[in-house]
């Protein structure tokens, strides 16, 4: 094993993809294999910090070392591979990210066998790349997002190496899918449609780091789903960064709603979600494809970011305050019963106290079930970070304006569902209460009792206690 060379394996390799990674992933596993004659355990931990675009590259990375005859682990201590998938919207992220990596060189003493790894958005930027490299030499394995479908090969040739392997891409319109992966959930799942982003919000670095719009093939998107559900997958989220501008790259393609519909007829998938739409985007055609398919859930996530035109405009975001009104006041006409939830960003540079009051009057109106709020945090590398910043003490008075006009705009939907006997999927038992945890379609949580043989099931629950974001209930 001493002897052996990564380049005599390489080159046996097929060019095409995803061969080539097939064959990598066999050959890791050989490896492996000998590794544990030495008393190597081949324990890995992925370990995910980001969106749910992180999130899924987190189970291509655990089904690939699965595959390769990793076990997978929790513990740091125990792991011989330890992955980060990154996240880089907010510099928080990374600091969290060097917080962590910080905390292992004493194990990474102790264990000279071990590979530290990052991936994700983080390293699509050379400054932390660089940062990594020199901070943090017992990293020995550094890739981007659109290269993540390489872990076997990259890891192989680090492994046999013991030499630090750094592989980042500027962008690529190569798409690799049909890799193992591994699922936190068996009977739920989400399906990458599109990667990328070319919308430009000056406050985002998501198109930097993930590249420009890049569509899969409709038919991979829907042979996958098949596959899922015959695996027993009752859930699907069909992901993209804008999921409306799926198929605009590629010629004679499917527009989204049209993806939509065809995924809703696939025998036995019982709920479909997405995520995430664009307010500018969003067309009549797929408000009708959701109306159609009752296995379409009756949940939409619509960013808001911030309710007036001004600020709008000035985020790039291509809607106006009267637009987004009007598509809402459309939505819920079709969807009375639709759970809406949305995120807004308070602080943004420029933003007045007329421009902040447009933000309430849109939060008063929609009543959203919930909403992901953000005070705004400087992204370097996006053009809003050379803006004046608003006062950090404003900006916190804001925010907590807006939490609390959150919180009563929603109350007349509190309780709504009372006394209701709805379908909830049973995702994990509660911790904190040894309660089952569940969801209804439109996205609210419900507490219940019940055993373990209902986990992955959807089953009827009467809601019987309102605690205004979830209910307590139990099964009919």
């Amino acid at each position: 094993m001493k002897d052996l060379v990564f380049e005599e394996i390489e080159k046996n390799a097929p060019k095409e993809e995803p061969a080539r990674q097939l064959y990598f992933i066999e050959a890791l596993r050989s490896f492996v294999e000998m590794k544990k004659g030495e008393g190597y355990e081949a324990k890995a931990m992925v370990s995910v910090i980001g969106c749910q675009m992180s999130a899924k590259d987190g189970e291509k990375l655990q089904g690939i070392l699965e595959e390769a005859g990793y076990q997978s682990t929790e513990s740091e201590e125990e792991a011989d591979v330890i992955l980060f998938t990154t996240c880089t919207v907010r510099e928080n992220a990374n600091q969290k990210l060097y917080g962590r990596i910080g905390q292992l060189k004493h194990l990474y003493k102790k264990n000279k066998d071990m590979v530290i790894g990052i991936t994700g958005c983080m390293m699509q930027e050379k400054d932390e790349v660089e940062t990594i490299q020199k901070k943090y030499p017992y990293v020995h394995l550094i890739f981007g997002t659109h290269n993540i479908y390489k872990l076997a090969e990259l890891l192989l040739e680090a492994l046999i190496s013991k030499e630090r392997k750094v592989e980042t891409w500027e962008d690529t319109n190569l798409i690799v899918e049909n890799l193992p992966s591994k699922r936190k959930y068996p009977f739920r799942a989400s399906v990458n449609i599109s990667f990328g982003c070319n919308n430009f919000c000056t406050y985002c670095i998501v198109p930097f780091v993930r590249g420009r719009e890049k569509s899969r093939d409709s038919r991979e998107i829907v042979k996958e789903c098949e596959a899922l559900v015959r695996d027993g997958v009752k859930e699907i989220m069909l992901l993209g960064q804008n999921v409306n501008s799926y198929g605009l790259d590629r010629e004679e393609e499917l527009s989204f709603p049209e993806l939509l519909r065809t995924v809703a007829k696939i025998p036995g998938l019982r709920r479909i979600r997405f995520m995430t739409p664009n307010p500018k985007d969003f067309s009549d055609e797929l408000l009708s494809v959701i109306q159609e398919n009752e296995n379409i859930c009756n949940h939409i996530h619509l960013p808001l970011q911030s309710g007036s035109t001004n600020i709008l405009k000035r985020m790039n975001r291509h809607y106006t305050k009267e637009s987004y009104l009007s598509l809402l006041r459309k939505i819920k006409e079709s969807l009375p019963d639709l759970g809406l939830t949305t995120d807004i960003i308070v602080g943004f540079p420029g933003e007045t106290e007329e421009d902040f009051q447009d933000t309430l009057d849109v939060v008063r109106e929609a009543q959203f079930d919930s909403a992901f709020t953000f005070q705004y945090s400087k992204r370097s590398g996006t053009p809003a970070a050379k803006w004046d910043a608003v006062d950090e003490k404003i900006v916190s008075e804001r925010f907590q304006r807006l939490l609390d006009t959150v919180r009563e705009s929603s109350k007349e939907r509190e309780g709504k569902y009372l006394g209701k006997i709805m379908e909830v999927l049973v995702e994990e038992r509660n911790t904190e209460n040894n309660m089952l945890t569940g969801r209804l379609e439109n996205n609210i949580l419900v507490h219940f009792e019940g055993g373990e043989r209902l986990l992955g099931e959807i089953v009827p629950v009467k809601l019987e206690k309102s605690m205004g974001f979830y209910y307590y209930g139990s099964v009919v």
